[in-house]
């Protein structure tokens, strides 16, 4: 275990906290509420950043970027959309500054008052929707598919690095349809797609499902979301998209002339993921030695280490490591070679282990006299020594099968930590001493929803897509219920 690093079985919070640190991913920023993202942590980004979009642009979207404020008006357009973010919004005032009376400081200076206050972007349903009134006349105009890669601001006081700060990044989808049933499709589509995301790339396996009305997206008529869970037993929402009917399509007048001639307003949907995605990747995978990162997300997929004393080593040494490596990168796999002299080979191979890299080789002058090299993978902490000959086969597939190997690890852990529950006695003692998902009946009524979150801080994750019809009675009230839903604590 790394000395610096907390213990996870200890405290979980904690050992989080140290790792996002000391791995070097991301640092407390002077502004309270916000993070600094330093180059490792946006390394994995780009990495979540550059696939998502290839699906994104495989299924029809296209980017676009909107304005970073939006004008308060166009909040209180659409009722249950201002509601639902009027507390997480930060307002632009004033659009200047002055030397106050003294001279020695800096004031705001009061005549340079806005004629209208700008909110500073927590979601960008309200601008875009007002640029899309521009841009559909006809059926002809449709659909739009657009994805805009942006940073949003939802004011928190309680943050935490990556999982939920003031200011983070995230990919929004806005589609536009004549139909309700292509906007639904959308919708389903788009949480597939961020599905097969998350159990393909990050190796997380994930529960599809439709939130609650209480839990549903401001605005929304539905929210479908992917739920994750987490090592210490904790839910984590992983991406949302939402079905939003016509509801921004009337406040801001969005409508168009059918093949019918008939005028109609426009369907609408959104989704979207942040940088919670790496909170997520954090929390589902790695261990006391550090990050744990599945090689599809990894920056670096590959280290080679020479392990040597005097130069003359270095330089035979080196001349194989980079004929690997080239062979390596040949397969469009990514490779360090670290020859630095001013770290021992053991502080290498903790610093890699910490950062997560799937597989290490290290090559000394007996490895080269003997044609070998050693083979190191992260997830399973083992060594194993192969032939020089064979090592570009061998790590080509050790990475097929260590991003397997993770995703399996994960799906055993979400499966020995789901229960299916019945009574409330034992709904309430497998939350506070168990954690993990609990399967159970609930009369679906808000009341309920609210009355469980209040006595227990455990809330209704989703209605899994795939629950099947099964008569039961709600664990609170006692009143029939016609299907299981997903319970949790969650981040």
């Amino acid at each position: 275990m790394a000395k610096f690093l907390t213990n996870r079985e200890e405290n979980y919070s904690q050992w989080y906290n140290d790792l996002v640190i000391k791995a070097d991913m991301a640092e407390y920023s002077a502004v309270r509420g916000c993070m600094v993202i330093k180059p490792y942590g946006y390394a994995i980004w780009e990495k979540v950043q550059s696939e998502l979009d290839k699906m994104f642009k495989a299924t029809g979207h296209v980017n676009a970027y909107f304005p970073l404020f939006i004008p308060k008006s166009f909040f209180s357009r659409e009722a249950d959309h201002v509601k639902g973010f009027a507390k997480e919004c930060a307002v632009v005032t004033h659009y200047r500054l002055k030397n106050d009376e003294t001279g020695k400081g800096i004031v705001v200076d009061p005549t340079a008052k806005l004629e209208e206050e700008l909110v500073v972007r927590p979601t960008s349903e309200t601008i875009i929707w007002n640029s899309y009134k521009n841009w559909i006349q006809s059926y002809r105009d449709l659909p739009i598919l657009i994805n805009q890669w942006a940073n949003v601001v939802r004011w928190e006081m309680r943050t935490r690095l990556f999982l939920r700060t003031s200011e983070f990044l995230w990919q929004e989808g806005h589609t536009a349809h004549a139909t309700s049933e292509e906007a639904i499709e959308e919708t389903e589509k788009m949480i597939g797609v961020y599905a097969d995301f998350a159990e393909n790339f990050m190796a997380i396996p994930v529960v599809k499902g439709v939130k609650t009305v209480n839990e549903r997206f401001a605005g929304a008529l539905d929210t479908y979301t992917i739920e994750a869970l987490m090592q210490d037993g904790k839910a984590l929402q992983a991406g949302t998209s939402h079905f939003l009917g016509q509801n921004f399509a009337k406040a801001f007048d969005v409508q168009f002339t059918d093949k019918s001639g008939k005028l109609d307003y426009v369907w609408a949907t959104s989704w979207g993921v942040s940088t919670r995605l790496i909170g997520a990747l954090i929390m589902a995978h790695s261990d006391n030695n550090g990050l744990v990162l599945p090689p599809k997300l990894a920056p670096t997929q590959v280290v080679i280490i020479p392990i040597f004393k005097t130069e003359e080593q270095l330089d035979s040494i080196s001349k194989e490591a980079n004929r690997i490596k080239a062979d390596l990168e040949a397969m469009g796999i990514s490779v360090k070679y670290d020859d630095r002299d001013n770290n021992t080979p053991g502080f290498k191979f903790a610093d890699y282990e910490l950062k997560g890299v799937p597989v290490r080789l290290a090559i000394g002058p007996r490895d080269l006299k003997n044609g070998t090299i050693e083979v190191a993978r992260r997830d399973t902490l083992t060594k194993e020594t192969i032939q020089m000959s064979a090592i570009t086969e061998h790590v080509k597939s050790l990475l097929r099968e260590i991003q397997k190997n993770i995703f399996n690890k994960a799906l055993r852990f979400r499966e020995e930590n789901t229960r299916y529950v019945d009574r409330w006695d034992q709904f309430v003692d497998t939350l506070d001493n168990e954690g993990g998902f609990i399967y159970a009946h609930w009369d679906g009524t808000t009341e309920t929803e609210e009355k469980i979150k209040e006595l227990t801080k455990s809330t209704i994750r989703c209605i899994p897509l795939n629950s099947k019809d099964e008569e039961g009675k709600c664990i609170l009230t006692g009143k029939p219920s016609a299907r299981r839903v997903l319970f949790a604590r969650a981040y």
